[in-house]
């Protein structure tokens, strides 16, 4: 099975890590550890700190994906995680934090952040955990009482699991286009993400529901509906699986979350100088028809704004 070493692109501003998920399943299979007074089953010390602590990355561990019928193992090295550690803390992300990669929340502060420099002498072997050199670790500060009540110590989420976009260190001589949509689908290809378990997770005992709009205009809608058009006229050579998923959400009107218009609002802002109106058998007009074109990026935007998250 092919093994895929991601980078960050010193290029590239949004190449790094965003945020830190809670999540149910780790990537990196590993648990973090609750430091609180009442005792869970991942948790030991005293002291109502609310603090929970983990390994973020673990260097050359190999990471199972699964992009349609493909499937692939993707890696860090010590020294792209110690990068990424570091630029995140540059980018202001420590309050940055997702549940299951699926909603965001407040009150996650990561208060600690250290690289393991030394197997045996190292803080984390004082929780019993057994890391690698070179492993990311953080310790995370919840003054969100649900998501301790009702997560932590329901021991519904085990884990970190990061959030970010890295260069796929084989694809990196492709074409900008092609690399621009590679990183847009980056949330199910190159953003290192759990297993998401969507059935059973409930919250205050219903179900976890997102917030989704379908309020945007037709012409985001038609110009989806084009880019579908044009594309088969093609022979369906343009855009990533990712692209061709969105536009048959939008020209169906479908609803969507909060993230998915984060994304429209990312690529059409960067993909846009390679739309050209006057040429339908361009990719880059197809690819940026299909995320909704200069509509969907008015929208987006609008919506952000209106959402406080722009």
């Amino acid at each position: 099975m092919k093994l895929i070493e991601l980078i960050i692109d010193e290029n590239e501003f949004f190449s790094g890590i965003n945020a830190i998920s809670l999540v149910e399943y780790p990537a990196i299979e590993e648990d973090f550890i609750a430091l609180s007074k009442q005792k869970v089953e991942f948790a030991t010390q005293s002291a109502e700190k609310r603090i929970l602590m983990g390994a973020a990355l673990v260097p050359n561990k190999p990471i199972y994906r699964k992009d349609g019928e493909e499937e692939f193992y993707v890696y860090f090295t010590k020294e792209t995680i110690r990068k990424a550690s570091e630029m995140f803390f540059q980018k202001g992300n420590q309050n940055n934090s997702t549940l299951e990669h699926e909603e965001s929340i407040k009150g996650m502060s990561v208060v600690e952040s250290w690289i393991i420099e030394d197997e045996e002498k190292d803080k984390s072997r004082m929780y019993g955990l057994d890391l690698p050199v070179g492993t990311w670790m953080v310790s995370m500060k919840v003054n969100n009482p649900d998501i301790w009540e009702n997560y932590v110590k329901t021991n519904k989420v085990k884990g970190f699991s990061i959030e970010g976009y890295f260069a796929d260190k084989v694809n990196m001589s492709r074409s900008p286009l092609a690399e621009i949509e590679e990183q847009e689908a980056a949330l199910i290809l190159s953003s290192i993400v759990g297993i998401i378990k969507r059935d059973g997770r409930k919250k205050s005992g219903k179900r976890l529901e997102l917030e989704s709009f379908s309020d945007y205009p037709d012409g985001v809608k038609n110009n989806a509906k084009r880019g579908i058009e044009l594309n088969e006229k093609g022979g369906n050579k343009c855009a990533t699986d990712v692209g061709k998923i969105r536009a048959q959400q939008l020209a169906q009107g479908k609803p969507v979350s909060v993230e998915t218009i984060k994304r429209m609002h990312s690529y059409l802002s960067r993909a846009e100088e390679y739309y050209d109106e006057g040429d339908t058998s361009a990719c880059g007009t197809i690819s940026y028809l299909l995320w909704g074109g200069k509509a969907g990026k008015r929208w987006a935007e609008s919506k952000l704004k209106e959402l406080g998250k722009l």
